[in-house]
């Protein structure tokens, strides 16, 4: 093995939490371009998203995890086996817990989870540093700190980081790499996540639709992109992308929920999804979405195969 090689470092770091976090923010932030949706409403992210941070010295893989949570659904228990297969995969954890939140039952369930599994560097990052006063961040640090009396994990590190402003983001992609192994590259330079362009495309679209959408609704809201390519015929300085994606929610009255008076909360949804859309991708784009109702979906193995779960 080359000098060049034994310095650099690669490998994976899994961010968990419970739902609303911050995970899927500070892995945008980190990477430095939006890979994962994030949005107020809980239980965002579905499944793992890697995104992938490429210095001079290290590949750091994150890999953003659903919430840990109680479930209630077949959708969730799925959800937390995702989160706790992937945390026996990765070469160190970040636990995310929010400065604006006093550490809960939720929070020593989640670590005593992790303190189940091989031992790994783990990282206590108090996300959302930005939200609160140096007193009550001096509170915070000091219950995390606590926290390895009652669950037996040992953190590595503590540190307090904002996503919104950058602060200590830097800081903590050092920290992690440190804990990488030597290695070299997992993906080609440049490359920033390894997610489909349709699943990503899928997640722009549900990121559109949760905001403004009632409470209860945000769970029962699914996206399946069934058709996606370049449109023939079109001139090669003006491509045009067209996509056509299913939204699916269980029950007729949150189909008139996201369809809106007139469908005007419809079209809202597709501007909005549009232009992330093609932010991301580079390229003009025709989206066509149609709102159906698959009834009790989270309930039912047959429909979240279907969905991809």
């Amino acid at each position: 093995m080359s000098e060049a090689t034994t310095q650099f470092r690669s490998g994976f770091a899994c961010l968990v939490g419970r739902p609303n976090t911050g995970k899927s923010t500070l892995t945008n932030a980190l990477v430095g371009r939006k890979v994962a949706i994030a949005s107020s409403r809980p239980q965002t992210t579905r499944h793992t998203v890697r995104g992938i941070v490429n210095r001079p010295d290290a590949q750091l893989v994150l890999v953003d995890t659903p919430g840990l949570h109680k479930p209630r659904t077949l959708l969730g228990e799925r959800l937390n086996a995702l989160v706790l297969s992937t945390l026996g995969e990765v070469d160190a954890v970040g636990v995310c817990l929010p400065a604006d939140e006093r550490i809960g039952p939720g929070d020593r369930f989640l670590v005593n989870e992790i303190s189940k599994v091989r031992r790994r560097p783990t990282v206590a990052i108090v996300t959302k540093s930005d939200l609160v006063d140096p007193s009550r961040m001096v509170e915070h640090l000091t219950a995390v700190a606590a926290m390895t009396k009652d669950t037996g994990v040992e953190w590595d590190d503590i540190v307090p980081v904002s996503a919104q402003d950058g602060t200590r983001v830097d800081l903590l992609a050092d920290l992690l790499v440190g804990k990488l192994p030597p290695g070299p590259p997992l993906y080609p330079e440049g490359e920033l996540t390894d997610e489909p362009e349709e699943v990503l495309v899928a997640e722009l679209i549900r990121e559109a639709v949760l905001e403004g959408v009632r409470e209860e609704l945000p769970h029962s809201i699914a996206v399946l992109v069934e058709e996606m390519g370049l449109r023939e015929d079109r001139p090669q300085d003006r491509p045009l992308l067209d996509i056509y994606a299913h939204l699916f929610v269980e029950r007729p009255s949150q189909k008139a929920i996201v369809i809106g008076a007139k469908g005007r909360r419809l079209v809202e949804v597709g501007t909005t999804a549009r232009k992330q859309i093609e932010t991301l991708l580079g390229t003009p784009v025709y989206l066509d979405l149609r709102v159906k109702v698959a009834k009790d979906w989270q309930r039912d193995p047959k429909q979240l195969r279907r969905l991809g779960f």
